[in-house]
Parts: C-alpha cells; sequence; structure tokens
C-alpha cells in the first residue's frame, strides 16, 4: 500500500487520496484495494452470519430434542395412568394387557397405513428411466416423420 506525507503530517493511505486529484494509476490502485477490502468485510461479515445462525440451529434442535423426550415421558405416563383407571374395575394385570393391547392396534394400524404410502412413491430412477425412453421414442418418431 502507498503511503504519502498529508499537509498535517499525519500518513495517508492510498484510500485517502482525493479522487480528484488522483491520476488513472492511482484510482485503479484504489479501486483494486478497496474492492480487495469490500470483499473481505464481506466474507467475515457471511462467516459471523453463518456462525450465529449454526448457534441458534444446534440450540433449536437441542431444544426439540428435549420437547420430543418430554412427550415420550408425557405419553407414557398417560399409559400409566389409563393402567391405573382400568385398575379400579379390573385386576392390575388384566389393565396393563388391555392398554398394551390398545397401543399395539394403534401401531398396526400406523404401520398399514405407512406401508401404503411408501408403496406408492415411484423410486426416482424408474421415473428418470420412464421420461428418457419416452424422450428417445419422441426423437425416434420425429426422425421417421422427416425421412
Amino acid at each position: 500500500m502507498e503511503i504519502r506525507q498529508c499537509d498535517r503530517g499525519r500518513a495517508m493511505s492510498v484510500q485517502d487520496i482525493p479522487t480528484a486529484n488522483a491520476s488513472i494509476p492511482e484510482l485503479v490502485s484504489q479501486l483494486s484495494a478497496q474492492t480487495s477490502r469490500l470483499v473481505r468485510d464481506e466474507m467475515r461479515l457471511a462467516q459471523k452470519e453463518f456462525q450465529e445462525s449454526a448457534r441458534h440451529a444446534g440450540i433449536g434442535a437441542g431444544l426439540i430434542s428435549i420437547a420430543g423426550l418430554f412427550a415420550v415421558l408425557g405419553a407414557a405416563t398417560l399409559v400409566a395412568a389409563a393402567v391405573a383407571a382400568l385398575s379400579l374395575v379390573l385386576a392390575v394385570w388384566a389393565a396393563a394387557v388391555i392398554v398394551a393391547a390398545a397401543l399395539f392396534l394403534c401401531a398396526l394400524v400406523a404401520a398399514l397405513i405407512s406401508r401404503r404410502q411408501v408403496q406408492q412413491v415411484p423410486t426416482p430412477a424408474a421415473e428418470s428411466v420412464d421420461s428418457v425412453k419416452l424422450d428417445i421414442e419422441e426423437i425416434k418418431d420425429a426422425s421417421h416423420g422427416h425421412h
């Protein structure tokens, strides 16, 4: 970086040279230096913004994990409450078996619905192959039509 003496005795960098009195090489040098500084500053800002975003995402992921854990514990407590409620009219073991059977029934229904959904998803490769085959057929038809 070129340093010149200012009339007040302080050092003056290329960036401080007034553009009205600057020569073309000085202006080009000044532009280059300012562009480099701007790019470096933008990179530092982007890095800080990314670090801040990553920090918030990490905290959010940790808190959602804690929320999920508490939801599971709450569900387990509700299951225990259902067993306790049924044990007022049945033997405790019978109440536990009934609640367990209800839970297994819910799991079965969810698994069957999930299986049906998964079966409806076409494989991406199959869609791509079908698309390429269709394109080839259209090209063949177009080329045969022009001869």
